[in-house]
């Protein structure tokens, strides 16, 4: 969680399905825009510790598929 927020997003938890499959989970997180999104991605793969965590996940396992999803709010904020 600490690697989103400490590159400019908003982690906001990891989520399980309440009943159904069990090898799913969701990461939330959020950034103020895609530039800065896409900024925080350019440190994967040169930066100690996304390099860190994703040794864990490979030696892990724990990983079965990556999937990434881009979302909008439905309603602007304040509403």
């Amino acid at each position: 969680m600490r690697h989103v927020d400490e590159h400019g997003g908003t982690h906001h938890g990891y989520y399980l399905p309440a009943e159904g499959v069990s090898d799913r989970a969701e990461s939330l997180f959020s950034f103020p825009s895609l530039a800065a999104y896409e900024q925080y991605r350019t440190s994967f793969g040169t930066h100690p510790d996304f390099i860190a965590a994703d040794r864990i996940r490979d030696e892990s396992g724990c990983v079965l598929r990556y999937e990434r999803t881009f979302m909008r709010p439905l309603l602007p904020q304040g509403h």
